[in-house]
């Protein structure tokens, strides 16, 4: 069972990139993020002819995630259960295979930072700070069902150090602030585990390069696409791996593929 998150970054103008990796990787199923595609614009079509049933849960220009699957899918969660929202940012499913249960949420989490006309604008922050609480709560509910359970996606956090190529120009920046890492952290303590850490303690695991500067030919990047499964799921760990054959693709999203391979 290979299953991949990939923050697509517009899923329409990156259809081509993507259809491209669906062919060349062909994975069970694919947590997406950032699909910026409501449900009259999403391309049910072309994926549905790639071998994909879609389910989404889609926002206008901006945020938006969907689940990919070769699998059948029934939605469980549209949006983060106990938290009002009004972007679209989680969206949870249930697919069987081989006789097995699987859960698989894909997130999108908020990124945190003011605007740039509003520097001392701290609403953003404290939504982020909120949310995380939330998903934090419902993640200790996904571990009750002693199934399992897979949390995918783009989480706007840099974890560590060791996360970003430079963490200097990030010690104020909402994706590096000691509350944030603090609460990813917790989800750990809770019981889900960092699949791509436990598996590569030493490389970077980079999911992100900025367009600009020639971040990604010099591996300027950063760690904020992540998997977090529950301990049913890890005993299923085979292999975690960074693919970067999207990003090297035709009209590349920022981000690349994270993917896990289940026994």
């Amino acid at each position: 069972m290979l299953i991949a998150t990939y923050n697509v970054n517009s899923i329409n103008a990156r259809l081509e990139n993507l259809l491209e990796w669906l062919k060349a990787a062909r994975p069970d199923v694919v947590l997406l993020q950032e699909i910026k595609s409501e449900f009259n614009t999403f391309p049910f079509f072309e994926l549905q002819a790639a071998g994909y049933e879609a389910k989404i849960l889609g926002q206008k220009s901006y945020n938006g995630v969907a689940i990919l699957s070769r699998h059948k899918l029934k939605v469980t969660a549209e949006g983060l259960p106990g938290f009002e929202d009004v972007h679209a940012r989680y969206l949870e499913a249930e697919l069987s295979a081989e006789g097995q249960v699987f859960r698989v949420a894909s997130i999108y989490l908020p990124n945190g930072n003011p605007p740039y006309n509003d520097p001392d604008d701290d609403s953003k922050y404290v939504y982020k700070l909120a949310w995380m609480d939330a998903l934090l709560k419902h993640a200790g509910e996904l571990l009750r069902l002693r199934r399992p359970v897979l949390l995918g996606g783009d989480f706007n956090v840099i974890l560590t150090e060791r996360d970003v190529f430079d963490p200097e120009p990030f010690r104020n920046n909402a994706l590096f602030r000691e509350e944030v890492k603090q609460k990813l952290t917790a989800l750990q303590y809770l019981g889900f585990y960092d699949a791509f850490r436990t598996l590569h303690q030493q490389e970077n695991g980079y999911t992100y390069w900025d367009y600009g500067g020639g971040s990604f030919a010099t591996d300027q990047g950063m760690r904020i696409d992540y998997f977090f499964l529950s301990p049913d799921a890890m005993d299923m760990l085979e292999s975690v791996e960074v693919d970067k054959a999207p990003r090297r693709g035709t009209k590349p999203s920022d981000h690349t593929v994270l993917k896990v391979k289940l026994k």
